[in-house]
């Protein structure tokens, strides 16, 4: 019943996520990205510090004086800002599969950075993964697009997070992360908004666009938290992967988006081969507890 109810938190979190992609990127024709993460920062980091209270917890913890915390600000930041800068340059379904290597990534570092043993079957599974990262990409071909670099840098700032978060320590609770993850947007979005020429007051559908883009982001962090502490990782993290196929649907109703079959075959490429590497994680630990 656990993994249950967190397979379907997943869900909800990746269409929440999604939906606050779709509002960014509509936010973004009249409003400057700088502006947007200042807002997106003030906005979430007001509301993960009422879930902190509302725990009876501390909202500045000794503790933020760590390493790991400051890493993770750093990823936090380079996954917020260049993934955004992707979901306003380029297609949102493009941008969304390549972010589906993300769980590639993780892997990747943790072997690397934790000692975390992982055999030849999953480094393939890897190295196929990043090949469908290339043909979404498609280097060198006339579908190229150069914003799509943003994507990337996301995906490996976010990977860098979620390594980080691994490493922050214990006493800090996922609300209290949340609130230094969303914090640490303003100052970055304040020199993005100097650089870029300064604020605009946005209109009615541009500020509504940007609450939209808020609570969808809230809810979708919450929801994230919650299914990763009641379901098995193994179980609720392969439902990660739908964030692509409603990204691919918003794509195409509302921006009018149409992937083309490189894009379609690199991200069910990725897909594969992440629903691949879980697997063979699962077994792994399998194994282990056997």
């Amino acid at each position: 019943m656990d993994n249950l109810r967190g397979s379907l938190f997943m869900v909800l979190a990746m269409a929440c996520f999604t939906f606050e992609d779709m509002f960014i990127k509509l936010a973004s024709k009249s409003v400057p990205v700088g502006e947007i993460l200042i807002f997106f920062g003030i906005g979430g980091t007001l509301a993960f510090i009422v879930l902190t209270l509302r725990r009876n917890e501390v909202i500045i913890h000794p503790a933020i004086k760590s390493k790991p915390i400051f890493l993770r600000a750093m990823f936090e930041v380079a996954g917020r800002v260049f993934y955004t800068l992707a979901i306003v340059f380029t297609p949102l379904s493009s941008a969304s599969a390549i972010l589906q290597a993300t769980p590639l990534v993780v892997v990747t570092g943790a072997a690397i950075f934790f000692g975390e043993k992982v055999g030849w079957h999953r480094w393939t599974a890897i190295i196929v993964g990043f090949i469908g990262v290339l043909m979404i990409l498609q280097p060198g071909l006339e579908g190229f697009e150069a914003a799509s670099i943003f994507a990337v840098l996301g995906t490996l700032g976010f990977a860098g997070r979620d390594l980080a978060t691994r490493a922050a320590p214990k006493v800090l609770s996922n609300t209290q992360l949340g609130i230094y993850g969303f914090f640490v947007l303003l100052p970055i979005g304040t020199v993005m908004l100097l650089i870029s020429g300064g604020a605009v007051i946005p209109d009615l559908f541009p500020a509504l666009q940007i609450l939209g883009a808020i609570i969808f982001g809230v809810i979708a962090y919450y929801s994230l938290t919650i299914a990763m502490r009641i379901g098995e990782v193994s179980v609720v993290t392969p439902f990660r992967y739908i964030r692509l196929v409603f990204a691919l649907i918003l794509g195409m109703l509302v921006f009018s988006e149409q992937p083309n079959f490189m894009t379609l075959l690199g991200s069910a490429v990725v897909v594969s081969s992440g629903l691949y590497t879980l697997l063979r994680s699962r077994q792994g630990t399998s194994k282990k507890l056997s």
